[in-house]
């Protein structure tokens, strides 16, 4: 009776490895990978050249470690799937880690058996807060599927494909995104995804009025610091609505540019 209970065991387990993709993530990736412990299967990381420690940090956690040349959000987190051992997926970001409670969560789901996709929030520390309003939580994000049912796609901001809403299994556990560390860190990146974001809008052969332009950047700040209370996050609030309006600013100023060459 007991070796029959055994084997049901073994075969009901499913095994889950974890993909993370990586350049120069030193200050965040043990913490990434220290999350995980005792319940990712396999850990993959695919670098696209990393010169700090991140690498040796990976192996201290014996990571299968693959290193090639940077093919872009969707690609880069899709050819480490096709990497792993197991179908199953759980997919994090390098600054991502899951809370206590998240971890808790998914070990009791993979004893009973993975099915569907699952999504769970995403609660972002900025610059050494967790911010809970202007639209960035509960910011929820299915980080564990079946890669044979499921991939990434777009440029930017890229999205996971292949499962209806009916498929959604939603945790309560947060993520922990540890963003930017700096108001500089966050300027940076905008410039990085804005050029990007006009760049994929004139590749598809869309503009914007110059009403939109002008306006929907007081919109957007408006939007995240009033009416979506960012404003009760304090300094934070107000520099992510200030900075997503700039965002906003500068996407389509970037994209006029491009019209005009």
């Amino acid at each position: 009776m007991s070796i029959r209970k055994a084997t049901f065991v073994r075969m009901d387990m499913q095994k889950l490895s974890l993909v993370v993709i990586t350049f120069n993530e030193e200050r965040n990736i043990r913490r990434c990978l220290e999350s995980v412990a005792g319940l990712a299967d396999e850990i993959v990381i695919v670098d696209s050249g990393s010169t700090d420690s991140t690498l040796q940090i990976a192996e201290e956690f014996s990571a299968r470690i693959v290193q090639q040349k940077w093919l872009g959000y969707s690609e880069q987190k899709n050819s480490g799937n096709q990497l792993a051992l197991h179908d199953w997926i759980l997919s994090l970001d390098a600054d991502e880690a899951l809370s206590p409670d998240l971890k808790a969560e998914i070990i009791q789901i993979k004893n009973s058996g993975f099915k569907g996709v699952y999504e769970f929030p995403r609660l972002t520390n900025y610059c050494g807060t967790f911010v809970r309003h202007g639209g960035w939580y509960p910011d929820y994000k299915v980080r564990i599927f079946n890669r044979k049912n499921v991939c990434w796609q777009g440029t930017i901001h890229e999205t996971l494909k292949g499962f209806s809403t009916t498929d959604i299994t939603r945790l309560k556990g947060d993520c922990l995104h540890f963003s930017y560390y700096t108001i500089q860190e966050h300027i940076r990146q905008t410039e990085k995804f804005t050029d990007l974001s006009a760049q994929d809008l004139f590749a598809k052969n869309k503009n914007v009025s110059w009403i939109k332009s002008v306006f929907s950047p007081m919109a957007r700040f408006v939007s995240g610091y009033f009416f979506k209370l960012g404003f009760l996050d304090g300094k934070a609030g107000f520099y992510i609505a200030k900075i997503s309006a700039m965002s906003t600013r500068l996407k389509y100023k970037k994209l006029k540019s491009l019209y005009s060459k």
